[in-house]
């Protein structure tokens, strides 16, 4: 048996499971969505926040309230200068040291499952016209087995068939174009978020870099 009639078995099954498959693509495009909006509503303006009692305490050298502060940060910011903290004082080196240490794990954080809705957008339309095709293949196959039909008959279920077929290319671009456009909102969101974030812990540092903690309040 050729190599040809075995592909065309598998083109006889249709555009229908193409169909479902893109179904279940959306429906977990939409999950994503979701899931990404209330996370991106918790983190929003956190950084900003805390911003002034948190510089206001390295200013002051109040480490203990600094630490407080952003104990249960949301905003990547806070938690980054978490993490810098416990380095405080022993010099720029080892402040930016931890803060990139940490700054890839939040933008990780920021960016969850950003690139599943990336590649379902661009690449959804082709799996709906690779069920147009099947579609396409599946009528021309049937106008082959049927043959000519008096009265037209032939031309419109041959038409019919490949006007289902399609369906699948308008199913394809239905599900890409809410991707694409949810990703790239996200993505400018990220970089937002990012560049709080940056600023928070940059701000953070010129503090912690020479200030000696308040004996004061340490004690």
């Amino acid at each position: 048996m050729s190599l040809t009639e075995e592909f065309l078995k598998f083109s006889l099954l249709g555009a229908e499971w193409v169909l479902w498959l893109l179904v279940v693509l959306s429906v977990l495009s939409v999950y994503v969505m979701i899931e990404r909006v209330l996370f991106f509503r918790s983190v929003a303006g956190a950084d900003a926040k805390i911003r002034r009692p948190l510089l206001t305490h390295l200013a002051e050298g109040d480490r203990a309230a600094a630490a407080k502060s952003v104990k249960d940060a949301a905003g990547p910011g806070g938690r980054m200068v978490r993490e810098m903290l416990p380095h405080a004082g022993k010099g720029s080196e080892a402040l930016e040291a931890a803060m990139n240490a940490v700054r890839p794990e939040e933008q990780v954080r920021l960016g969850k499952n950003l690139s599943f809705l990336g590649t379902l957008g661009a690449n959804a339309p082709f799996i709906g016209l690779f069920g147009t095709v099947l579609g396409i293949i599946k009528a021309f196959k049937d106008l082959a087995e049927s043959g000519l039909k008096p009265g037209g008959e032939t031309s419109t279920e041959v038409m019919s068939g490949i006007s289902e077929a399609l369906v699948a290319t308008a199913v394809g671009l239905l599900v890409a174009i809410p991707a694409v456009v949810a990703y790239n909102i996200f993505q400018r969101k990220v970089k937002r978020t990012m560049g709080e974030a940056d600023s928070l812990a940059n701000s953070a540092r010129t503090f912690m870099t020479t200030a000696e903690p308040s004996p004061a309040k340490d004690a």
